[in-house]
């Protein structure tokens, strides 16, 4: 049996003896042996649905977390929590716990497009409902927008245009750019997501709305929940920068950090929860499944086959309690 311990990737003399990357296929084989092992019960809380930019309905998506035998899980929208109460009603007979969350679009001095994370609100509070219905009100208006820019753009390369119904039918719900995305790719227009970027959704691209930081933390609170920074990878790699950002949104009251996400790897995460303990953060993680045809992500496994331990939410139901509010999902 091996025993592992930071002390492995940290220590010089240890790095001359074993190799990094043979320490972390250990490390992640241990891991995976000691999950089986103990029989870990798992969580994903990461998860959009039609009511943002996902591909299947709320219900959809909790009929999938039932066969992958996950205990939780969280729908995390972009700026929308209409999933929710839909999600909860068909998580019932199957005893899945449904919490109460969404990913609100944010902006931090020059970090743009910045992802908050809110969870365990209060998902019927009606300042919360207004300040979204604003959101997804703008949203609407810019996906049309979008999708007349690549019609335009279709047309001057003698290319029939899309239909918005179109796109609705296939969204079943909000619009989101990897709709367009599907619906250029049958048509035959585009070889894949990454090209409809590259081609239409990006040069035709209308500029998002997003919530301040400050604002954003302040809405979460407002309504019981705690604030939680999505990604960080993706907001930066820079890891002094980031170390800067999470200190300022801490400030801001920041509860947590999203560490078990796609963009980290072994390392990013170890990191990432050293700097979460450093500041007294409730720890995180989701796939960020959005059910794209031929994506790798899968509900419950993100990429690398990442997976979030039950822990994550024992940790955010004690940030709730240390704040005072009720477990409103209980």
């Amino acid at each position: 049996m091996y025993t592992l311990t930071l002390k492995w990737s940290r220590g010089a003399g240890h790095r001359r003896l074993y190799p990094i990357f043979f320490i972390k296929t250990l490390a992640l084989r241990q891991t995976n042996k000691n999950n089986r092992q103990m029989n870990c019960n798992y969580v994903d809380l990461h998860i959009h649905t039609t009511c943002s930019d996902g591909f299947f309905q709320p219900e959809e998506v909790v009929q999938q977390a039932a066969r992958v035998g996950l205990l939780a899980i969280a729908l995390a929208d972009h700026d929308n929590i209409d999933g929710i109460e839909r999600a909860t009603v068909a998580a019932g007979p199957l005893g899945i716990e449904i919490i109460p969350a969404v990913e609100l679009s944010s902006q931090w001095h020059n970090y743009t497009d910045m992802h908050l994370l809110g969870y365990g609100f209060d998902y019927r509070d009606p300042r919360l409902i207004a300040e979204l219905n604003q959101f997804q009100s703008f949203r609407a208006q810019r996906n049309e927008r979008i999708i007349a820019a690549v019609n335009r753009k279709l047309v001057g390369e003698g290319r029939p245009p899309i239909a918005v119904e179109e796109v609705r039918r296939l969204a079943g719900g909000s619009i989101g750019r990897p709709h367009i995305a599907q619906v250029l790719r049958g048509k035959g227009y585009v070889s894949g997501n990454e090209d409809a970027f590259t081609r239409y959704l990006i040069p035709c691209n209308v500029e998002k709305h997003y919530f301040p930081a400050d604002e954003a933390i302040r809405l979460v609170h407002a309504c019981g929940g705690i604030a939680v920074l999505a990604h960080p990878p993706y907001v930066t790699r820079d890891r002094r920068q980031l170390e800067y950002l999470v200190t300022e949104l801490v400030e801001l009251g920041l509860d947590g950090i999203e560490v078990y996400n796609n963009g980290s790897g072994l390392e990013d995460s170890d990191w990432l929860i050293r700097l979460a303990q450093q500041r007294g953060l409730v720890i995180t993680g989701g796939s960020d499944f959005h059910g794209e045809p031929g994506s790798a992500i899968q509900i419950g496994y993100g990429l690398r086959g990442i997976r979030v331990p039950y822990d994550c939410v024992t940790q955010i139901k004690e940030a709730l309690n240390r704040r005072a509010q009720p477990i409103r999902w209980a």
